[in-house]
């Protein structure tokens, strides 16, 4: 699809980490395949639809596990969805950036294959849940390591 900064990233990536250490299989509770994209020359919702529809269409079957988002629009919603406000982010890697938990900072660009974790793989590997200090929201932020810990037991919130 040529998608600017076009990338794998969240859960599909470390589940799937996780889904290894367990012994389960791949994809085992792995609930979709996000892709991240960056477009700021149309922040439109429906610029952003015409991107899906076209991936629906590319993918068949597997759209309904695939969830793209355009980056460039994560703080038109983003309060109204988390609660909290968002600045307007500069590429994909700020919006990893977001994420909750650090060792879930997880990306792997579609077009180049290059890996994007700024925090390594040491806490994904080994299941240390450690809040994100550039997004403190504690109550979502444990509220996600819960739904973890029921899917992994063995993962851990760390001080």
């Amino acid at each position: 699809m040529e998608l600017p900064q076009g990338t794998l990233t969240a859960g599909c990536l470390f589940q799937t980490v996780w889904n290894f250490r367990s012994g389960n299989e791949p994809d085992w509770a792995i609930k979709d395949y996000d892709v991240f994209y960056f477009d700021a020359n149309d922040l439109s919702w429906e610029a952003e639809d015409a991107v899906i529809q076209k991936a629906r269409e590319m993918l068949g079957d597997l759209a309904d596990k695939v969830e793209i988002r355009n980056q460039a629009r994560v703080h038109l919603w983003y309060q109204q969805k988390f609660g909290s406000a968002c600045p307007p982010l500069a590429g994909v890697e700020d919006g990893i950036g977001r994420y909750l938990i650090a060792c879930t900072q997880f990306g792997i660009s579609i077009g180049s294959g290059e890996v994007y974790a700024p925090d390594g793989f040491d806490d994904m590997w080994n299941g240390a849940l450690r809040i994100n200090p550039t997004n403190p929201q504690t109550d979502l932020f444990l509220r996600k390591c819960e739904d973890y810990k029921a899917r992994w037991p063995w993962l851990s919130v760390a001080p």
